[in-house]
This record gives structure tokens, sequence and C-alpha cells, in this order.
């Protein structure tokens, strides 16, 4: 019983995690243009280029990260299954949320570098 517990597990972790990354990027990144058109002075090419590259790493950072730490083990029945399932799934939302709060941070950085620079260069 217990490898089958373990299946479905993995058969719920698995496109939860997932879905969970996409939907994040999907948000942060669609919403982070606006930073990279601000950091690139307007110039839609390099910053929805850039914007792309960090929505990839983004995704494979993540996603790398659920497939780390996917390895679940001592269920004895759908009790313990709901409790692994929910302290991953839990684990990896908090995980989720603090690599997206340090892209917000690495966005705003961008962005107040920039209007530096350009300060600077109109003085």
């Amino acid at each position: 019983m217990e490898t089958t517990l373990v299946l479905i597990a993995y058969a719920i972790y698995l496109p939860v995690s997932i879905g969970l990354t996409t939907f994040v990027s999907q948000h942060l990144f669609k919403n982070s243009k606006i930073f990279m058109l601000d950091i690139f002075n307007q110039k839609q090419e390099i910053a929805f280029a850039t914007n792309k590259l960090f929505k990839i790493g983004f995704y494979l950072l993540n996603i790398g990260f659920a497939l780390r730490i996917i390895k679940i083990y001592n269920l004895a029945n759908y009790k313990s299954l709901v409790e692994v399932l929910s302290a991953k799934v839990g684990g990896f939302s908090i995980y989720l949320g603090i690599v997206m709060i340090l892209f917000i941070i690495f966005f705003l950085k961008g962005r107040k570098a920039s209007k530096e620079a350009n300060l600077r260069s109109q003085n």
C-alpha cells in the first residue's frame, strides 16, 4: 500500500508545484515588464528579452527545486499522505514566495540604479 500512496503523492505534488510555479511566474513577469522598460530606458526589445530570460531562469530554479525535494516516504495511510503533501506543498509555497520577493527586490534595485545613472548623465 505504501508504494501506491507514494505514487499518488507524486501524482499530486508534481502538478501542484509546477502549477504554483507557473501561476507565480505569469503574474511576476507580466508585471515586471514595467520595471524592465524603466531599467532599459523604454527600449522594448532589450527589456522584453531580458524579462523572458529572467522568466526562464525563474522556471528552471523553481521547478528544479521542486524536483529536488520530491522524495516522499513513510506513508502508512491517507492521513499521512495528506500531512506529508501539505508539508511539501506548504514548504514549496514558502520557498516560492521568498524567491518571488527576491526577484521583486532585484527589479527594484535595477530600477533605482537606472534612475541614478540617468540623473548622473543629465548633470
